[in-house]
């Protein structure tokens, strides 16, 4: 793991969330809109699926959305303009601007070696750690910053989570090689 690249970490998902219009009647969007489901006895919001981007979005009466499934920038925007013009074309007066950001992304590593997870447990022995093999395989190392939780798992495979950029993501990695980097 010393001098870390970043070549086998990976985007899984993207999750973006923020406001699209000041309100959305559900019951109209679910009707006119297709792949556009309303079931408010299981799901508050309406759930829109995408075929291209492929994109799930949760939409809320309130105006705002949660779009998740995303993989890069460029497919959040083309996923955003998609749901904003199938808005329009339902009736919805949507901002002119859409007020929508990302607030995780969650990316996978592979250091390419084993790790020892005992090992990391006793060596390390932070109360930001959680390992309890009978409950799940994988260690919970919570770095405070930048925030992101890293799920470390003894095949050398890495799910770090929480980051909004790529960069507070590499950050976090930087930060757990410090920390592992003598005990692999």
């Amino acid at each position: 793991m010393a001098g870390m690249r970043y070549d086998s970490l990976k985007i899984e998902n993207i999750v973006a969330s923020g406001a699209i219009a000041d309100a959305i009647d559900l019951a109209v969007i679910s009707e006119k809109i297709e792949h556009c489901e309303l079931n408010q006895k299981r799901f508050p919001g309406a759930v829109f699926r995408i075929e291209n981007p492929k994109i799930a979005s949760l939409i809320f009466s309130s105006g705002k959305v949660v779009l998740t499934g995303i993989r890069d920038q460029d497919t959040l925007e083309k996923g955003l303009s998609v749901i904003i013009e199938a808005m329009k074309k339902a009736g919805v007066k949507t901002y002119t601007e859409p007020r929508v950001g990302v607030t995780n992304i969650v990316c996978s590593y592979d250091i390419g070696k084993t790790i020892n997870l005992n090992k990391v447990v006793m060596t390390l022995n932070l109360e930001n750690i959680e390992y309890e093999p009978e409950q799940f395989p994988g260690l919970v190392y919570r770095i405070r910053d930048p925030k992101i939780v890293a799920l470390l798992f003894s095949s050398g495979k890495i799910i770090l989570t929480g980051g909004r950029t790529l960069d507070e993501i590499k950050r976090g990695l930087d930060f757990l090689e410090q920390k592992i980097s003598g005990i692999l």
